[in-house]
């Protein structure tokens, strides 16, 4: 494998070598495209990176990975009752077409996000808005109908990014395919889907976030992104240095660029990132607890995670990390891995083995459909599941697809278990993502409706204290972990690779975003 790699990147090298020098270009590899890049529109995370770069939040999101900092807001205050957030703007910020960034910009991004229009399915990050407006060109007074615990912390996240009226309007139907109009340190250039995305970059940029040496703008011309699909040459891609930083090095190949001379493999730390297998409770096939819980208890997760993951992910027996915010430890408790117990509960559920081993009822296999995206580690872990799975009668019927046409196909609700990779930020992050009714059909795809989860779900949003939210979060927890909605499988790490040429790479958490900003990159 080693020789197979050395000469891709020879030959790399020889390509390049070939091609003029374009100055002051970051080159940046990702192994898959995103359906769209109006981040008002997806929960998809190959989109908030790009997004990211091109537009900017009203406060970022520090290294911690907990504390939210200034950003396009230099400060902010908050009502006792906690209604109301008063946040004062910078007056030095303007977007790439040189167009002015006031309060008008936050009023519309914001109406914009919660048009029912949109139809977007992060619209519950920026909390119940009872009115947003502008007090003036610099303060904006954004009230909700009840408390949100966590809104400065979700206002970090992509999908509350700041947007240019002027530009969506413009654009019409070829917003974010033509053209995206930010404030953030580059500015959009062109995408060509699953080939590559050209941003160059923001002079005027100056108001980068206070987790930064650099200010702004950045130190490069223009950024390239490029979608290169096949594991292998992405490894052989760096080490030619035909690419300067990736997160698109798997764990078939991590141990690899880490002893590699010409690369520096960086861990993002912390990092919640669960790849889970949830079931559409919708659907007759899985609509018993306990053939969920069959499935949630027949494998092998430890196994999984050496043999596919090489070690670089933890066995997942619970929906949140042990050391995310408001981790509920009960849970510890629910998932036990038992190929005997789960043989008994197929049985009482009245799945019988039929002449082929499949179980068989009422005249129906028990072969679920699943659906998954096709890059990435999941195409191995569900053939590996797959296999467990048959041992005790259940024929998964593995449906895996291209990521952008992947949230397409998951729209269209035919399948009995699907599979993402999730990064959160919280307990009450993941929970209020899947859990919650008003996210039927997506992303809550467990068509999961219960007044008693909405309830604990407000009263956590609604908390004045850690104590209160703790508690309501963790009854959420306990509640859906019993009721195996999900099969919690690995807790994957996630690494940053940068050629030793460039400086000032540092791995983010943020939503599967190690690379965040580039402000500090330089060679």
């Amino acid at each position: 494998m080693k020789t197979i790699l050395t000469l891709i990147a020879a030959s790399f090298a020889a390509i390049l070598s070939a091609l003029p020098a374009v100055a002051q270009t970051l080159n940046v590899m990702r192994g898959i495209d995103a359906p769209t890049y109006d981040a008002q529109k997806t929960t998809w995370s190959p989109t908030s990176d790009i997004v990211n770069m091109i537009q900017d939040t009203l406060v970022a999101l520090d290294w911690d990975g907990r504390t939210p900092i200034p950003y396009l807001a230099k400060s902010w205050e908050i009502s006792p009752d906690g209604k109301t957030y008063t946040f004062k703007l910078r007056d030095d910020v303007s977007f790439c077409s040189g167009k002015k960034f006031t309060a008008a910009d936050v009023v519309y991004s914001f109406q914009r996000l919660k048009d029912p229009a949109i139809r977007g399915p992060y619209a519950w990050r920026a909390g119940d808005i009872k009115l947003i407006r502008a007090a003036d060109p610099y303060t904006v007074v954004y009230e909700l109908n009840e408390p949100y615990s966590e809104l400065l912390l979700q206002l970090t996240m992509f999908t509350n990014v700041i947007i240019n009226k002027e530009s969506v309007e413009t654009l019409g139907a070829e917003y974010a395919i033509k053209g995206i109009d930010g404030t953030g340190p580059w500015c959009f250039v062109s995408w060509q889907p699953r080939t590559e995305v050209i941003l160059k970059r923001h002079d005027a940029y100056k108001w980068g976030p206070a987790m930064y040496k650099n200010p702004g703008p950045v130190k490069f011309e223009r950024m390239v992104i490029r979608f290169i699909p096949e594991e292998s040459t992405r490894l052989a891609a760096m080490m030619s240095g035909q690419f300067d930083i990736t997160t698109a090095i798997l764990s078939t190949f991590i141990g690899q660029a880490k002893t590699a001379p010409m690369l520096d493999v960086e861990q993002a730390k912390p990092n919640f990132q669960l790849l889970y297998f949830g079931f559409k409770t919708s659907r007759d096939m899985v609509a018993d607890r306990r053939v969920r819980e069959a499935m949630n208890i027949a494998i092998n997760r430890a196994d999984i995670a050496q043999a596919i993951m090489l070690g670089n992910a933890d066995p997942a027996f619970t929906y949140v990390d042990a050391g995310a915010l408001d981790y509920a430890p009960k849970t510890a408790a629910v998932i036990k891995e038992d190929v005997e117990r789960a043989k008994r509960l197929l049985d009482e559920a009245g799945w019988k083995p039929g002449s082929d081993g499949i179980r068989e009822k009422d005249g129906l296999k028990l072969a679920p459909k699943v659906y998954y995206t096709s890059a990435g580690n999941t195409p191995k872990v569900a053939e590996a599941i797959q296999g467990y799975l048959r041992k005790v009668g259940i024929d998964w019927r593995l449906h895996p697809w291209d990521s952008t046409i992947a949230p397409a196909k998951m729209a269209e609700q035919d399948y009995e278990i699907w599979s993402v990779t999730v990064p959160y930020l919280s307990a009450g992050d993941l929970m209020n993502i899947y859990f919650n009714s008003k996210n039927i059909p997506t992303p809550n795809r467990m068509n999961w409706r219960n007044e008693q989860t909405d309830e604990w779900l407000r009263l956590g949003r609604a908390a004045l204290n850690e104590a209160d939210r703790a508690q309501y979060y963790g009854l959420v927890q306990e509640q859906v972990t019993a009721e195996h909605l999900w099969m919690p499988i690995l807790n994957i790490n996630m690494y940053q690779t940068s050629h030793k040429k460039l400086k000032g790479a540092k791995a983010h958490m943020i939503y599967q975003n190690t690379f965040y900003k580039g402000l500090d990159l330089s060679k």
